[in-house]
């Protein structure tokens, strides 16, 4: 996979980890991955079934994550950043915010020469989707936001099961580490959940990068972004939001919400979709981003909600 260096304000310079699908003369679609989630994340054959109706697929690492480049030793105090933003006081200073990886998005698509792209983000990749969105909306030509959310924390909110599940330290042990990827089950879409799959996940993550220190600092650039809601309100571009019924992690009120804020949006919520991206779903979602990043068609190609 190729790597190219984005021009960022801390540290003076990122290097993203990033592969493409189909053709470059066809319109872009740039997909974010989220918290902690490496560009695999994306499945090689939803990129490729995407590439082939016809859009140029570009997925990447985000910072301190996978490939990307990795500000090892940079220490947050994550729990201090999460307990200000809950009382809305002010947060201590982070590394970086969603606007520093919304700038390595942009970044990445300075570099292959893309003037604008479709946006697609999932999770927390949503909340960088959306970042873009809001700080570069020149460079968006539509806007998918996963599984996602707001900033806002009377929405959204996580199950106990599903948040204790996410922040548990991984094992550093090979063999553990894929054997603890049954907690991912807790959020995944309960009809479609496949436990050789989370274990070939796992292996595969894994082997590629294993690197939990990174979570805590974009843990950390979650909560001290703050609320969207204002910002969210001012978009004037395609939007779609997607969530799934069965989300435990990102609940689908937070999803709600977002369509709600950016005028003129389109909300797909999927019955038996959890917070993850099944291939059973694949021809749905497939079809829901190709039919809102067709021209002209971003602002009413989509139904209020599906069920499968």
């Amino acid at each position: 996979m190729p790597k190219v260096a984005v021009a960022t304000t801390n540290p003076s310079s990122i290097d993203l980890e990033y592969d493409t699908f189909g053709d470059p003369g066809d319109p872009a679609l740039l997909l974010i991955m989220g918290f902690t989630a490496q560009l695999t994340g994306w499945d090689e054959a939803l990129c490729n079934q995407l590439a082939e109706r016809g859009r140029y697929v570009i997925r990447y690492d985000n910072r301190d994550c996978g490939l990307s480049t990795k500000l090892e030793g940079v220490y947050v105090d994550v729990g201090a950043v999460m307990l200000a933003a809950l009382a809305g006081a002010e947060v201590p200073p982070v590394p970086y915010k969603l606007a520093d990886m919304a700038n390595d998005a942009t970044g990445l698509l300075d570099q292959l020469g893309i003037e604008q792209a479709h946006v697609a983000g999932a999770s927390m990749g949503g909340m960088i989707a959306q970042t873009v969105a809001i700080e570069h909306p020149e460079r968006v030509a539509s806007l998918v936001s996963i599984m996602s959310t707001t900033g806002e924390r009377a929405v959204g909110h996580s199950t106990p099961e599903a948040i204790a599940a996410l922040l548990a330290p991984p094992p550093a042990d090979r063999d553990a580490y894929i054997d603890s990827s049954s907690r991912w089950a807790t959020w995944a879409s309960k009809r479609h959940v496949d436990h050789r799959a989370l274990r070939d996940r796992a292996a595969r993550d894994y082997d590629r990068s294993f690197y939990p220190e990174g979570g805590s600092r974009q843990l950390a650039a979650i909560y001290a972004s703050g609320d969207r809601t204002q910002a969210l309100r001012s978009l004037d571009m395609p939007t779609l939001v997607i969530h799934g019924r069965d989300d435990t992690l990102i609940t689908p009120s937070g999803g709600e919400r977002t369509a709600a804020l950016i005028p003129g949006s389109n909300l797909l919520l999927v019955d038996d979709m959890g917070h993850d991206l099944p291939p059973p779903l694949w021809p749905l979602l497939i079809d829901a981003i190709i039919d809102h990043t067709a021209p002209q068609r971003g602002r009413c190609a989509t139904p209020q909600a599906a069920r499968r």
